[in-house]
């Protein structure tokens, strides 16, 4: 399992009733491995995993595989209340044809470190599929902390990344000081890439790349390559698009985006609605701003 490169948290496209297009779910995965990116991580956060049924996200993950062929791994995300629930689905995720795992804490309940280790080791024990640990405490309210990243490492041979999404890059680098090379590190929020790969981090589990992979590709290249110049000029072009993945509903904004350049609908599930009003005005005049400044990459 390759976990370096850009990994696009997919969203989950949606027709006028509701259901899964799972007809537009393939070609937008193809689209993101056409693109350069190295993996598919869908029923995330962004693909509207909470909303879905255990049937829906079998249907999904299926999908996803078949659409990739064997091009790119597919990483699904693992979330559930329930700790048994979650394994379930883990289980459910390897017979589905997935090459990895991205393990949630609980959400709702945010529990201590005995609980929060006991619930995602079971999840990380129920398949020998290689898994990546998603921390993002200011969502979820549960916060691995480096050491205890590195307690759980030590346990797991098969726990081999972790998406930060604390928002602190100082994280990156004190998950290196205990870890060294043995645990990937991927950047999971999209306005601090540059600033994770310079402290150490290798893959991006990102949200904008759903409307304009080939910027994304272009952008973590050069920051991989240390293309200094190329990378802060992208950076900047880039930035008031990536803040979308960093407020409440990044799930509607992702998506007005897509829908905006032909590339997906606006459709997501209650209780989210679409972005109306100036809210809407802001994230347009934003997108029309940076299509009229669109790099060439």
């Amino acid at each position: 399992m390759d976990w370096n490169g850009v990994l696009p948290a997919i969203t989950t496209p949606l027709n006028s009733d509701l259901s899964v297009d799972h007809g537009s779910l393939a070609e937008h995965c193809r689209w993101m491995v056409q693109s350069g990116c190295t993996g598919i991580v869908p029923l995330g956060s962004l693909g509207e995993g909470a909303t879905l049924s255990d049937e829906e996200k079998v249907e999904i993950l299926k999908t996803c595989v078949k659409a990739v062929n064997g091009r790119a791994p597919v990483i699904a995300a693992v979330s559930s209340l329930r700790t048994d629930h979650a394994v379930t689905l883990a289980r459910e995720s390897e017979k589905a044809g997935c090459s990895g795992l991205m393990v949630l804490p609980p959400y709702v309940y945010c529990g201590d470190w005995r609980e929060m280790k006991a619930h995602v080791s079971a999840v990380i024990k129920a398949t020998s599929l290689p898994v990546m640990l998603y921390n993002n405490p200011i969502a979820y309210g549960t916060d691995f902390t480096p050491v205890q990243i590195s307690e759980l490492v030590t346990e797991h041979p098969n726990l081999e990344a972790v998406k930060e999404s604390s928002a602190d890059v100082r994280r990156v680098s004190g998950i290196r000081a205990l870890l060294g090379d043995r645990l990937a590190i991927c950047v999971g929020v999209d306005d601090a890439i540059l600033e994770g790969i310079g402290v150490g981090a290798t893959g991006w589990v990102a949200g904008l790349v759903n409307a304009f992979p080939a910027e994304s590709v272009a952008l973590f290249e050069a920051g991989i390559k240390g293309e200094k110049k190329k990378a802060e000029e992208l950076y900047r072009w880039f930035l008031p698009l990536l803040r979308m993945d960093t407020v409440p509903k990044f799930v509607q904004l992702i998506k007005l985006v897509q829908q905006e350049v032909g590339r997906g609908s606006e459709c997501v599930r209650p209780p989210r609605m679409h972005i109306v009003g100036p809210e809407r005005d802001e994230a347009l005049t934003i997108l029309r701003d940076a299509l009229a400044s669109r790099p060439k990459v």
